[in-house]
């Protein structure tokens, strides 16, 4: 059966993350003394209006923060949009009106065009992405290669862009990428001596590999022994959802070591589009109720033939670290 991560929304925790951001970018923007240049040249009581205006074509993203934003420089301001986030916007396209103070206005003019610009321009790669692979079965993903503090409001603009979220954070699912199987601690013994702790002895002589399947099992017992579902998180009233257990690999001999002990998913890193079909045709054989993810130097020009493959997932970490601020400016209304 199909499992999925939690995919963001803007929510009340995105909310209570913009507002420690927001608390951050106003004491470095700001400061104490306060805007020198606009309370020099304007006056304190003038009123205006000003636009958000798009330069570049490409997808909304943020705009659901420009309120809380430009309240918390000024409780003065209004903000009246004109679009919403993940809709298109082009050269000269207006996403929404300022009304109040001039210097409120001014003073908050950098942070919400910082925050829009960013989360529109990773909007609008994520959506060149989802483009590059329609009419395959494939969903493109993010990573945690985020901003510090940054996470949901960027996996937020993936979803913008039509995107899907991987997993939020460690403490959303388990990954057992090659570092843990080399650090492993396995005996290479059956899994049939994992006790009630789920962890097989370590031999005395030192480490030794823990082959992918030997995780997964250890992973799924801890979990079922350390994890108490029925127990709401301090953000949510209701029980969170089970963990998925995803495994990497780096060649076809480990996934199929693996397929048998069922994972959730098996994440396919560096493979080229041939092995990838191969792994696609093991897995139907294997165990077909495992997805696969596909990952490692993936670009625009090479995820068409990666999506061709038949693989159910494809993450590109370019999605947040490497795209580029699609740019909005600040005009004033007559």
């Amino acid at each position: 059966m199909h499992k999925e991560f939690q995919q963001t929304a803007w929510d009340d925790r995105l909310r209570a993350d913009w507002d420690a951001i927001l608390r951050l970018a106003i004491r470095e923007d700001i400061g104490e003394e306060g805007d020198w240049t606009t309370n020099a040249l304007v006056a304190e009581n003038a009123l205006g209006s000003a636009a958000i205006v798009a330069r570049r074509p490409g997808l909304a993203a943020g705009l659901a923060a420009v309120e809380m934003t430009l309240q918390a420089v000024d409780s003065r301001l209004q903000w009246i949009p004109d679009l919403e986030d993940g809709q298109p916007v082009g050269p000269g396209i207006r996403a929404g009106i300022i009304r109040g103070p001039v210097r409120g206005m001014l003073s908050a003019e950098r942070i919400v065009l910082n925050l829009i610009c960013r989360l529109s321009g990773i909007a609008t790669l994520t959506r060149e992405y989802v483009e590059a692979v329609a009419g395959t079965k494939a969903r493109i993903y993010d990573t945690r290669k985020t901003a510090p503090g940054w996470r949901r409001l960027e996996k937020y603009a993936v979803r913008c862009g039509g995107g899907w979220n991987h997993r939020g954070g460690l403490f959303e699912a388990v990954l057992i990428k090659d570092n843990h199987l080399a650090w492993g601690g396995g005996s290479g013994q059956s899994t049939a001596n994992l006790g009630a702790t789920g962890i097989l002895p370590v031999p005395d002589e030192g480490r030794i590999r823990y082959t992918p399947a030997e995780a997964v099992q250890i992973a799924r017992a801890y979990v079922e022994n350390h994890r108490n579902t029925s127990l709401p998180s301090p953000l949510s009233p209701h029980p969170s959802p089970p963990i998925i257990v995803e495994v990497e690999v780096d060649t076809l001999e480990q996934l199929a070591d693996v397929l048998p002990v069922g994972p959730d998913i098996v994440l396919l890193d560096n493979m080229s589009p041939e092995q990838l079909r191969n792994a696609v045709a093991l897995r139907d054989r294997l165990n077909a109720a495992v997805e696969l993810e596909a990952s490692g130097g993936i670009s625009l020009q090479t995820i068409r033939a990666v999506a061709e493959s038949g693989v159910e997932r494809i993450s590109v970490g370019a999605l947040t670290h490497s795209a580029a601020a699609l740019d909005f400016g600040l005009d004033w209304l007559e």
